[in-house]
């Protein structure tokens, strides 16, 4: 075992003499996708998209919070089954918006994700060229962006390497 791991550590040194020179860039995409005018524009066009859901919602809102405040005022001189009937009136209307502002949440955040996907895929492809055009060997992001032919070859070959000595 000790040899093996000698000689995994000897040629990822030499692999490494090999590549001294090497053209690394680290790219911020939370930033770019927080500045970018395309998700300003993305984000209007989601709002106006969904305003209608989202004011109907609000106003359902507003009118459980008058309907509760005028039951709390009327609760003492009502009979029981008014009282009973109204409670339950309330309770299903509460259950109601929660369900609309539930479903209002999930189609906003799957419309958003495919304007993100979007932007992402826009983003890659705008890396990858910047890359090749820049002679980059290495970018990263969360994980590689861009990575050369050779470099990919290199990392095929100490995963290899580290495969070979765990056995």
């Amino acid at each position: 075992m000790k040899y093996k791991f000698l000689a995994f550590a000897t040629l990822f040194l030499a692999s490494l003499s090999a590549y001294a020179e090497l053209k690394v860039g680290f790219v911020q995409v939370d930033k770019i996708l927080q500045e970018a005018p395309q998700t300003i524009e993305s984000n209007k066009k989601l709002e106006k998209e969904f305003s209608s859901r989202t004011d109907k919602l609000k106003a359902d809102i507003k009118t459980l919070k008058e309907k509760e405040s005028a039951f709390s005022k009327d609760v003492l001189t009502m009979k029981e089954s008014e009282r009973a009937t109204r409670e339950k009136g309330l309770a299903q209307f509460r259950v109601d918006i929660q369900r609309t502002e539930r479903e209002l949440k999930e189609d906003i955040n799957i419309r958003r994700n495919e304007e993100l996907s979007g932007l992402q895929d826009q983003i890659n492809k705008a890396v990858t060229a910047v890359s090749k055009a820049e002679n980059y060997d290495l970018v990263v992001y969360s994980g590689v962006a861009y990575a050369s032919k050779e470099i990919v070859v290199w990392l095929m070959l100490v995963k290899k390497l580290i495969l070979q000595t765990r056995s």
